[in-house]
């Protein structure tokens, strides 16, 4: 079984009090559910400095690593993810599509609209328990 580790940028804009949410690209694996931002960690890369990478390749904007949110494991069928999140603020920028079919900013309590991948949801329950 293939297992891949990545992660994801929990992006808060405190001024709107809103989560940036990016859905996937349909042509890809989990096309069109929700996700928090990111990527895989390249070998010889630590973490934070992926997420960095990630989001500075997909959405064109630099970001700030505040903390640590969730390190959980998901079992897919053809595939384990180990998901990564981290609380991020934009350092610079303005995001912007580079990979993804859409992004949306929304509330904390509006979170459970949205179709998430099944790996993103430990971090979604974070937020609502303890952000």
């Amino acid at each position: 079984m293939k297992k891949v580790d990545v992660v994801g940028a929990v992006i808060y804009d405190k001024n709107q009090n809103k989560y940036l949410a990016t859905m996937r690209n349909k042509e890809k694996n989990q096309g069109g559910l929700w996700e928090f931002p990111g990527g895989k960690i390249e070998e010889g890369e630590n973490a934070e400095a992926a997420l960095i990478r990630e989001i500075e390749e997909e959405l064109n904007c630099a970001i700030k690593v505040e903390m640590l949110l969730v390190d959980h494991t998901h079992q897919y069928p053809e595939l384990m993810v180990r998901l990564i999140t981290y609380l991020c603020t934009i350092d610079a920028g303005i995001p912007q599509l580079n990979e993804h079919e859409r992004m949306t900013w929304i509330k904390k309590e509006e979170l459970f609209t949205l179709t998430w991948a099944e790996a993103d949801m430990p971090t979604v329950k974070y937020i609502l328990d303890y952000l």
